[in-house]
C-alpha cells in the first residue's frame, strides 16, 4: 500500500494565466456565412414550420456549435 503526500501551496496571483481575449474575426466571408445561416433559418421557419422542423434544427445546431456568442463584426 502506498501513501500520497500533498504539500499545500497558496496560489500566487502573479502566476495566474492571463484572461483569454476572443479572436478578432475580420473576414467578411465569415460574417456573411453567419448572416446567411440566420436568414436560411428564418426563411425555413416562416415558410413551413412543421415541414421544415428537421432542417431548422440541423441549421440551428450547426450555428450553435460552429460560432461563438463572442463573435461579432
Amino acid at each position: 500500500m502506498s501513501k500520497v503526500l500533498t504539500i499545500p501551496v497558496m496560489p500566487d496571483p502573479k502566476r495566474s494565466k492571463p484572461k483569454r481575449k476572443p479572436p478578432v474575426i475580420s473576414d467578411e466571408r465569415y460574417l456573411d456565412g453567419q448572416k446567411l445561416l440566420v436568414e436560411a433559418i428564418k426563411y425555413l421557419a416562416q415558410a413551413d414550420p412543421k415541414g421544415n422542423k428537421d432542417a431548422v434544427s440541423l441549421l440551428s445546431e450547426h450555428f450553435r456549435t460552429q460560432f461563438r456568442m463572442s463573435d461579432h463584426p
